[in-house]
């Protein structure tokens, strides 16, 4: 239910703060006084488009408040939790207006759009009068009516379900036929490309082992390289090059004529060294000799490696893919040239799905249909037996359902809701708003309010003038219907009628008052004498009389 209304410059209202409770509270006063700022001010809270004439001569910014009590149930608090917002113990939608025209919103205290807060007011109030938004005036609006009326939520859920089912099935169909069209398309690629990858076989990692192995190949035929240098030095294949060792042989022989001749000892370590220098030799160009036969040089290896190499990468760069993904890419044209294979059956299991699903689906749209078509007779003359007191005993209301082209069958059936009326015997019927007059439509609406009471999500109806035009009997059933309404959904009431005020659990008196320098609008809430002082004005007009105290008593009472 809608707690409190707080209110901060906007218009004649410096400041204002209402508390509201359960039931029928209605707004009475006389005309000028304000009723409608009140409307507005509540309007601008639920997501009405902002006005900078709303702002109070003199201030800054308006600001309007309302709150909400619902239950951890409602559908608002599935919205906001949706949305991120902390739903807390209350509802707070709060806007404020600049007087520049600039208007922010807030839910909770947090900042959001004006389409989020007025999707968060939709859930939460509905407001009703000859110039207001009718809600119930939608054509989506009347199917859920409709359906809270007198439809088996099972049933709603069963077409919802199979939609559901039915859509997933025709995707994957139409995903089968793509595929399969793809595939005929691209299959001469297809198969010479799996011909091509096949023959290369790549492997999975591939790529790094022969990396791997080039850079060993690589430093093998560098380090061979070096030690047959090296060899080559102390072991020249060429005559025409010496060498190390025939130096050391020449030296020694030259040594050794010499050490014979004298028979010194200066010449013997110096033999002997060389003759030490030549075995060191020896044994140097021995292991060099065994070093270059244990070495990995490869050449044919190496460019074998070289050429897979070569061949991986230029595949690759083919078909636009790392070296890593073309076993992948292998598997990946196999598999669609398997679909292509065994597309035909695929498609036809597919196909037989959808149908299945279709007709599921239809069959539950169909039952959901016949279920509404019971209830919109039932629905119609539940509201036929109200219109009578409310003085439409010559309108005609009809619910009319009507089956859907397929191409717009949804989650909620395959057929359309529509309410229709027509107000004048042998006039065709017409939808809510385009047939009734204001006056006809404020009251069909209350009909409507009353065969559906507890049916909407809303938490609180609002009436705006919806006895305009009217009085004595048809105002009393007004007031009682009003009253009927609010032992399911609080409702609050803009009225000029004392017939529908007396019915009030809260009443609240509108009156302007005038100051030094300004007009300013003021609310009161009425105890049970002011009340029937209010009523009794109401009734008289401006003298008020004993007699129309007297009538103000006779109608409370009577109330």
């Amino acid at each position: 239910m809608l707690t409190a209304l707080s209110i901060r410059d906007v218009v004649l209202i410096d400041r204002l703060d209402i508390g509201f409770a359960p039931g029928l509270t209605v707004f009475t006063g006389e005309t000028g006084a304000g009723k409608s700022i009140l409307l507005d001010s509540l309007g601008l809270a639920l997501g009405d488009r902002a006005d900078a004439a709303l702002v109070r001569s003199g201030a800054a910014q308006a600001v309007v408040t309302a709150s909400f009590a619902i239950p951890a149930t409602h559908p608002a608090m599935a919205l906001l939790a949706e949305q991120g917002i902390e739903p807390g113990d209350e509802i707070l939608l709060r806007r404020i207006l600049s007087r520049g025209g600039k208007s922010r919103a807030l839910v909770n205290d947090q900042p959001v759009s004006v389409a989020l807060l007025r999707r968060v007011a939709d859930l939460l109030i509905e407001i009703q009068g000859q110039h207001a938004q009718f809600g119930l005036t939608d054509p989506a609006t009347q199917r859920d009516m409709l359906d809270r009326f007198g439809v088996a939520p099972a049933l709603r859920d069963e077409v919802a379900a199979a939609f559901a089912t039915w859509r997933a099935a025709e995707a994957a169909r139409a995903a089968a036929e793509a595929a399969l069209d793809s595939a005929r398309r691209d299959e001469d690629f297809l198969r010479h490309a799996v011909d091509e990858l096949a023959t290369l076989a790549p492997r999975a990692g591939e790529e790094e082992e022969l990396a791997a192995a080039r850079q060993r190949l690589q430093g093998a035929e560098r380090r061979a390289e070096a030690i047959g240098g090296a060899l080559a030095e102390l072991a020249p294949r060429e005559r025409r090059s010496a060498g190390p060792a025939a130096t050391l042989r020449a030296a020694a022989r030259a040594l050794a004529r010499i050490a014979e001749a004298e028979q010194g000892a200066s010449i013997g370590p110096a033999l002997a060294a060389i003759e030490r220098a030549e075995e060191a030799l020896a044994e140097a160009e021995t292991l060099l000799s065994r070093a270059v036969s244990e070495a990995e040089a490869d050449p044919r290896g190496l460019e074998a490696i070289e050429e897979r190499l070569f061949a991986l990468r230029g595949m690759a760069r083919k078909h636009a893919v790392p070296v890593i993904e073309l076993p992948a890419l292998l598997e990946q044209f196999r598999a669609r040239l398997a679909t292509l294979d065994a597309g035909t059956e695929a498609l036809s299991r597919a196909e037989a799905a959808s149908r299945a699903a279709r007709a599921a689906y239809g069959a539950a749209a169909a039952a959901l249909s016949a279920a509404r078509q019971a209830a919109a007779e039932r629905l119609a003359a539940a509201i036929a037996a109200e219109l009578p007191p409310l003085r439409l005993d010559r309108a005609r209301f009809l619910v009319a359902r009507a089956d859907l082209p397929e191409a717009q069958w949804n989650a909620n059936g395959a057929d359309s809701v529509r309410f229709l009326v027509a107000t004048n015997p042998g006039s065709a019927p017409g939808p809510l708003d385009k047939v009734a007059s204001g006056g006809e439509l404020s009251r069909l609406l209350l009909a409507l309010n009353v065969v559906l009471a507890g049916e909407s999500p809303v938490a609180a109806l609002i009436f705006d003038e919806v006895d305009s035009g009217i009085g004595g009997a048809t105002a009393a059933a007004v007031g009682e219907r009003l009253a009927r309404i609010a032992r399911e959904t609080q409702v609050l009431v803009v009225t000029h009628s004392p017939q529908v005020a007396a019915r009030a659990d809260s009443h609240f008196q509108v009156s302007k008052a005038s100051g030094r320098d300004r007009a300013m609008t003021l609310i009161s809430r009425l105890d049970a004498a002011a009340r029937q002082e209010e009523i009794a004005r109401m009734l008289a007009g401006e003298t008020i009389t004993d007699a129309a105290r007297d009538a103000a008593r006779s109608l409370l009472g009577r109330s």
